[in-house]
């Protein structure tokens, strides 16, 4: 059965990962999944290079129209945003009730757009009450829904889970994402844990174009005082610069980095992390080179730890590399566990 908040057919579920969507790489060879916002990437592939022509046509051709076109244009291509149909807030809870998570709504005031915000999220609480605390932020593409599987696997893995549907994405406010918006809703949604959770120690986790937005967020609450300040930061998929995805197409040779309007300049922002910080990507990633991730690891200043899955894709490194999280959370995080002895005692 679909995760609450799913568009029709958007998710069946798959051996070894329940609830993987259907674009996960079981499909021909050439299309992969358009799961994420390197859906800047646009699945440079059959029919969509057409639209990645089209891009650059009006990239270039948006000179002349002006900055905003092209900041609009280029938002629609990064963030993919996806809706769902309208329904209330009971029913939303509802469906919450049937993957034992509990519907919130944040609400914020957003000097990006002018007004508030209100951002529909999920909290799922771990049987332990002690359980720390993550905050959980998907990618491009994606909504609550579709990020069931990966929200219930952080839960497994030890954490009780906040996962929030920027604006413009699942039932939050229908409002054109940007940069500087998805970092406001990300910030709201941080402080949303502390004010109803406090005292207990407070992670971040993002996948894709989700790890661009925790790297932002965990480098402006680096001087934040310790209650505030993320324990520990978690990225996997995620990229180096939007200006360094465009690199990795058939027309990455293009001038057009003037152009680019919603940078997500990772690579520049990484230094500035303090939390220990862990970076895993899949081997056999098509949508994010894993080049990327070791870049971020040799540029990330604090303590840090790399992990790469062998096999691992965009959609399937979370799953394939699960044992691999499990050890990394226990042994760089102490989160879990201890490793059982030898004799199994």
């Amino acid at each position: 059965m679909c995760p609450f908040n799913a568009q029709p057919g958007s998710c069946v579920v798959r051996e070894h990962a329940p609830c993987v969507q259907d674009n996960v790489e079981n499909r021909k060879e050439g299309l992969p999944e358009v799961m994420e916002a390197e859906a800047t990437k646009l699945l440079v592939s059959g029919p969509r290079r057409l639209t990645l022509v089209a891009a650059v046509v009006v990239l270039f051709g948006g000179l002349s129209a002006g900055w905003a076109t092209i900041g609009t244009q280029q938002r629609r291509w990064i963030f993919q945003a996806m809706p769902v149909p309208p329904a209330s807030s009971d029913e939303l809870a509802r469906l919450a009730r049937t993957q034992e998570m509990e519907s919130v709504w944040i609400e914020h005031e957003s000097l990006a757009a002018g007004r508030p915000i209100r951002l529909h999220a999920v909290f799922a609480p771990n049987a332990d009450a002690h359980a720390p605390l993550l905050l959980f932020l998907h990618g491009a593409r994606q909504n609550l829904g579709r990020s069931a599987f990966r929200i219930e696997q952080m839960r497994e893995l030890g954490f009780s889970v906040l996962a929030v549907d920027y604006r413009g994405f699942g039932a939050s406010t229908d409002e054109p994402p940007s940069e500087i918006g998805v970092i406001e809703d990300a910030a709201a949604a941080w402080r949303w844990l502390g004010e109803h959770h406090p005292g207990k120690p407070r992670y971040v986790f993002g996948h894709s174009l989700g790890g661009a937005i925790a790297v932002q967020l965990a480098a402006a609450l680096a001087d934040a005082p310790a209650a505030e300040a993320p324990k520990g930061v978690m990225v996997e998929g995620t990229f180096t610069s939007i200006r360094d995805m465009f690199g990795t197409f058939k027309w990455g040779w293009l001038p057009i980095s003037m152009l680019i309007t919603e940078r997500f300049d990772s690579l520049a922002t990484v230094p500035r992390i303090k939390a220990p910080l862990l970076i895993v990507h899949g081997s056999q990633d098509s949508i994010v080179p894993s080049r990327f991730g070791q870049l971020l690891y040799e540029h990330a200043t604090a303590a840090k730890r790399f992990i790469l899955v062998d096999g691992g894709t965009h959609s399937t490194t979370s799953w394939r590399g699960v044992e691999q999280y499990r050890a990394a959370l226990r042994e760089f995080f102490h989160i879990g566990a201890p490793a059982p002895t030898a004799s199994g005692s």
